[in-house]
């Protein structure tokens, strides 16, 4: 087995050492191979890690002397095996790993081994943020009420986490209500280069990571070479194994100039994402050079990384450069670890020299001091609006949400209606409310037909909402979170606006979620906290909130009234995802903001706003208030950061980071080195990956009379495969829930029920949308059963069940592109228990294709130019694979040969079907894996 950090040879004779004060650290030196000098800043990192990690076998000298003759115009054809350093999770997607790892030690138990030499390979860290649902708001106890429920609802996954923080080396978790996983990782788990003791020898290398969330990436403002993956991949880099890619193309992105007056950091990024999603960077990295780059403090790079998913790249990198050993020393890293920093970057060449420009693919350029205000919506991260167009185009967009009189439209985009309310306010709502006054200054009217709606809440208080209210205003996510200059803006406004009597608008839900505790301490010693809940805007957790839906519920009042009238109400808020039906249910239009806007948003209470025209409301002597009159002065925001944020701040929050307060210490855990399974619950089981299993590997056979399960179309993509939303009544996952006593509000998602693998494979190929060519016109997780008589149609689930029963293996039949999308480890893991033992398509994802073979799933392509359809199958056929056994004499068969006989399913006439498919097992280290049944296999054998 490959370890994570140990190099079988030396091809290049790149191993030397280098000594930083009293210590000296093995490194692996990029001048020993000839071409570093204009590979990019990423590549190089790729480069030492190939040097690093080189063994022959699975990491070769040809990889390495690849990316040192890197064409940067050439399409990317060249496979890498790269071995991250580190693994950082969420708990969502990390739990699957956990409970795989705890699987893994149950069985080498029954293999005869020690449990607890089951172990992470490559250090892992997990942090619970992403099960904080914003329930209770705008009160004193939201944050404690919040936590009290979370735990509630997520006791049995929590244990089963503390059990893996004690029982694993090398496993930390950060407990809920301590941060977001990728500002934690900024302020305190990344180390920019890292340290390691291989074979008794200290190495030093760049710290680079996968993480089980797309945002991982946020890292890269670090320098730090980091993305998200799916947990198949994880898993594999946890236990040690690389990762296979292809050396990408890296997009050159020049930054000029500064930013102005005014102008935030979300304003920057969202500037970027445009250019970026509309430029066409899927699948590529990008990185950021020039004379600009000295003049972005490290808070604005983490937020551009952040949103690397959002314009599509797979990194977004920034050089290391004395930017990043202040940051380093702000929050607490120690000097030596500074020292460190420095003189291995410059040592690597991978400290920042704006004098010098790398080679890249294709190239991008950005002069800061042009960009604008600006939001992004109604639904997608890369639809920018400048602010001073924001209400313009919200009524334009309007039209796609609700019912609206285009002449109206018309009339409001040329300016010529009178004076009127955004939304209608009653004398009540301003005495109650200190609320802004009519407005006097808009030359814009609502521009739908449709009738306001009265909403009169418990306490007898009132208002009207109509299309455009601003539902919920939330300063939330880790892209801005992390980042002081947009906090402390936000902070500052606030404090003006309540000096002069303004409130947010009392239909709006409003939320402040900090990335972490050191955002509250900074509030507080500048003074701010106070203003911010004036206006509505307490802490409802330490967590990854409104961005991936956990934005709580409207008011019951507020959310009847909304889908009754089918109103078409907004959000907005401070993250990097706006998809339609994400943010909220009530919730139709969801737009990106700067943490002062969604302030400014909540003050307005209405997209249908123009801050340049409306005021805002009426101070106390009853002049009208602009958004201008209160928007922070730049200056005043960075003397506020220099006086308000401090290292004692980050040394203090992260000084027990992973003890958690007392009731994660108080958790009844199991104890020992394998985990005792719970066999009543329904959120954590053992998953049967290895039952059967011997210390020996079977030989792998070729298979005969199998049928097809699914045949599908071209572009099938992860997200039709895997488990996702919600879980419905009438589902074979409902059923089973329901069958454990299990009601129907406590169904909770798929996504919270990842460690129960009885829930996920219900719930595998069981999208909406769907469309299985066995059936006509029929869309959905349906098939035809041919284990029945006459073949009906049936849940997959169900039809895979007896076909397991009967001895049948399966195979799916699909087109192009086939596990496109986000890389998900069901859509793998579920394919393999649903007792799929090939997959035969046109082209395949790449990183879906690795899964399956991880997953112990044959891999196979049509001949060049042939598809299920031009080859005449029609999937009622019985289908038989051959040349299997090539694999157990240490060969992979450039094919496989299939036939696909006729059964009595089929239609009268049809003849046999034979090919050759490619067998897409691409590397010595994929072939490994399909042996011994899987990857998970591959490993325990190993360490047995």
């Amino acid at each position: 087995m490959v370890d994570s950090a140990v190099a079988a040879t030396n091809s290049f004779g790149s191993k030397d050492t280098l000594t930083v004060g009293s210590t000296d650290y093995e490194v692996f030196r990029l001048d020993r191979v000839a071409g570093f000098q204009k590979l990019p800043f990423s590549l190089k990192i790729l480069l030492e890690n190939l040097l690093r990690t080189e063994d022959g076998v699975n990491v070769t000298r040809d990889q390495i002397q690849a990316i040192a003759s890197w064409v940067p115009t050439a399409d990317p054809d060249t496979e890498i095996q790269y071995t991250p350093g580190r693994v950082v999770m969420q708990d969502f997607t990390g739990v699957p790993c956990i409970v795989d790892l705890a699987t893994m030690r149950e069985a080498v138990a029954e293999l005869g081994g020690d449990p607890t030499k089951i172990n992470p390979l490559s250090p892992a860290e997990m942090v619970i943020d992403h099960s904080v649902i914003a329930d209770l708001f705008g009160t004193e106890d939201a944050l404690e009420r919040n936590v009290e429920i979370e735990y509630e609802r997520n006791g049995e996954r929590y244990q089963f986490l503390r059990w893996g923080q004690t029982a694993f080396e090398d496993f930390k978790v950060v407990p809920p209500g301590t941060g977001i996983v990728h500002q934690v990782n900024i302020e305190y788990l990344a180390r920019v280069t890292y340290t390691r003791a291989v074979n008794g020898v200290l190495q030093a290398y760049p710290d680079t990571c996968v993480g089980t969330d797309s945002h991982t990436t946020m890292v890269n403002g670090l320098g730090v070479l980091g993305w998200g993956v799916g947990g198949i991949e994880a898993e594999a880099a946890m236990l040690g194994q690389p990762v296979s890619m292809l050396i990408p193309k890296v997009v050159g992105f020049k930054l000029s100039g500064s930013i102005p007056m005014g102008v935030t950091a979300t304003d920057v990024v969202l500037t970027i994402t445009q250019m970026l999603r509309a430029h066409g960077v899927v699948g590529k990295f990008v990185e950021f050079y020039g004379s600009g780059v000295a003049s972005v403090p490290l808070a604005n790079r983490a937020t551009i990384g952040n949103m690397s998913p959002e314009f599509g790249s797979t990194a977004a990198m920034f050089p290391i450069d004395d930017v990043t050993l202040d940051y380093l020393r702000l929050t607490g890293r120690s000097e030596e670890q500074v020292q460190l920093v420095e003189a291995y970057s410059k040592l690597q060449t991978l400290w920042h020299d704006p004098e010098v420009e790398p080679v890249f693919s294709e190239y991008l350029e950005l002069d800061l001091a042009t960009v604008v205000p600006s939001i992004a919506g109604p639904k997608r991260p890369q639809d920018r609006v400048e602010l001073s167009r924001a209400k313009d185009q919200f009524v334009l967009d309007l039209d796609a949400y609700a019912s609206v009189d285009h002449s109206m439209v018309d009339d409001a985009v040329e300016g010529t209606f009178p004076a009127s309310d955004p939304i209608g306010f009653t004398a009540q709502d301003e005495e109650s409310a200190h609320a802004p006054s009519r407005n006097h200054h808009s030359s814009h009217a609502p521009s739908t037909v449709s009738s306001p709606t009265r909403v009169t809440l418990e306490d007898g208080s009132g208002f009207t909402l109509d299309h455009g209210a601003v539902a919920i205003a939330a300063i939330t996510s880790c892209t801005n979170t992390s980042n002081p200059s947009v906090m402390l803006a936000a902070g500052l406004l606030a404090r003006n606006a309540s000096k002069k009597g303004l409130k947010a608008k009392p239909w709006v839900k409003t939320t402040l979620a900090p990335g972490s505790k050191v955002v509250t301490d900074y509030y507080a010693k500048a003074g701010l906290t106070e203003y911010l809940e004036d206006l509505g805007f307490y802490t409802v957790g330490y967590g990854c909130t409104t961005c991936i839906g956990n934005s709580g519920p409207l008011l019951d009042e507020i959310s009847a009234a909304v889908n009754e009238n089918d109103l078409a109400v907004t959000a907005v808020l401070s993250g990097n995802r706006n998809f339609e039906g994400r943010i909220n249910p009530d919730v139709k239009m969801n737009y990106l903001a700067s943490p002062p806007l969604v302030i400014a948003y909540a003050l307005a209470g209405s997209m249908n706003f123009d801050f340049e025209t409306d005021a805002l409301g009426t101070d106390r002597e009853g002049k009208d208030v602009f958004l201008a009159d209160i928007w922070p002065d730049a200056a005043e925001v960075q003397s506020t950061i220099d006086s308000s944020i401090d290292t004692e701040m980050f040394t203090h929050e992260y000084a027990g980071v992973f003890d958690g307060d007392e009731r994660w210490r108080s958790l009844p855990t199991p104890t020992g080195a394998t985990f005792e399974w719970d066999e009543t619950s329904t959120y954590v089981r053992k998953p049967p990956y290895f039952e059967g299993m011997t210390i020996e590997t079977t030989p792998v056979t070729s298979f005969y009379g199998a049928r097809v399960l699914a045949k599908l179309g071209d572009s099938v993509t992860t997200d039709h495969i895997s488990p996702a939303g919600s879980i419905k009544v009438d589902s074979p996952a409902g059923k089973y829930l329901d069958e454990h006593g299990v009601g129907r509000k406590d169904y909770n998602s798929y996504g919270s029920r990842r460690g129960n693998h009885e829930v996920m494979i219900r719930g595998t190929f069981a999208n909406i949308r769907l469309k299985n060519q066995l059936l006509d016109g029929v869309e959905g997780g349906y098939t035809r059963d041919f284990t029945r008589e006459g073949a009906p149609q049936s849940f997959i689930y169900d039809a895979s069940q007896n076909y397991q029963a009967a001895g049948i293996p399966l195979v799916i039949f699909g087109g192009k592109e086939y596990g496109s999308g986000s890389s998900r480890d069901w859509a793998a893991k579920g394919t393999s228990l649903l007792g799929v033992k090939a997959v035969i398509v046109e082209s395949f994802e790449r990183i879906h294709r690795s899964n399956l073979i991880g997953m112990g799933v044959l891999p196979l392509q049509f001949p060049a130019g042939e598809s299920w359809a031009s080859l005449g199958l029609d999937g009622t056929e019985s289908i038989t694979i051959t040349g299997v056994e090539e694999l157990n004499e240490g060969r992979t068969p450039a094919t496989l040969h299939v036939v696909a006989e006729p059964t009595e399913n089929s239609p009268a006439g049809k003849q046999t079907i034979s090919f050759d498919a490619a067998l897409r097992i691409d590397t010595p280290g994929e072939a490994e894996y399909y042996r011994n049944g899987g990857i998970l296999q591959y490993v325990l054998r190993s360490l047995v």
